[in-house]
């Protein structure tokens, strides 16, 4: 059995037993469906639209269980000082970050599953494709492991989960507020700006994304790309750290 499998276990039974995971898990699962209740039902009476805007409220939600999941996986560590364990065993740095991010987008993707009756509520009152159900979600799905990457570097670079929180909500909030501040620039930089904007396939304004069912290759590049990058970034600090 490899190192990576061997953490992701150990990570992915440490979501399950603790209680902490599941009261997280349960409140976003409470605030999806208020949202989904007061919000996207009364935006429109057509199916299809409503399935677009609890898209849009999903994804939020989705960048905020995230970044809730993923803060502890390395500060936790130091928090407990069982990361001198780690750096002192014949495990590679690659294999930490991806052992606990896979575990930690397994855990992500059993709360997207959980959400999956609000979409079956629409169609059995109304008309929707599965295909913008499943495209949907394959988008919620990246965007999750995007916001997850982002997570597990804030929390590779912080001591505390605390600022683990900080720093991961800064970082994802400034790559949400691109597209905004794209509005305010010229071409083509605004292009540009507003194209590495995290959330902007999820605004309402956009009518050629996941949420409307349209699976857009540029766009799973992009949120691929993100992943490597911030997955990355997390193992080279993890590196320097080891021979601070």
């Amino acid at each position: 059995m490899s190192a990576t499998s061997i953490i992701y276990k150990r990570e992915l039974g440490a979501y399950l037993r603790s209680p902490l995971g599941w009261i997280v898990t349960s409140i976003l699962l409470l605030v999806d469906g208020i949202l989904f209740q007061s919000q996207a039902l009364s935006k429109s009476a057509l199916s299809a639209a409503v399935l677009s805007y609890f898209f849009h409220l999903t994804a939020i939600v989705t960048m905020v269980a995230a970044l809730a999941i993923s803060i502890r996986l390395i500060a936790d560590e130091r928090q407990n000082n069982s990361m001198v364990l780690l750096n002192t065993s014949p495990v590679r740095d690659s294999q930490i970050i991806l052992g606990k991010f896979f575990a930690a987008l397994t855990f992500l993707a059993f709360f997207l599953l959980l959400t999956l009756y609000l979409p079956l509520l629409i169609k059995v009152n109304g008309k929707i494709a599965w295909a913008q159900i499943w495209v949907g979600y394959a988008g919620l799905l990246l965007l999750g492991a995007a916001s997850l990457a982002v997570g597990l570097f804030a929390s590779s670079l912080a001591k505390h989960q605390l600022i683990a929180l900080v720093i991961g909500a800064a970082i994802l909030a400034v790559m949400a507020l691109l597209y905004p501040l794209s509005q305010r620039l010229d071409a083509p930089l605004a292009t540009t700006v507003a194209q590495l904007d995290i959330f902007r396939m999820w605004l309402p304004q956009s009518i050629t994304s996941f949420k409307d069912g349209v699976l857009a290759i540029k766009d799973v590049v992009y949120y691929v790309a993100l992943t490597y990058f911030f997955l990355l970034l997390s193992m080279k600090t993890l590196e320097a750290k080891r021979w601070q």
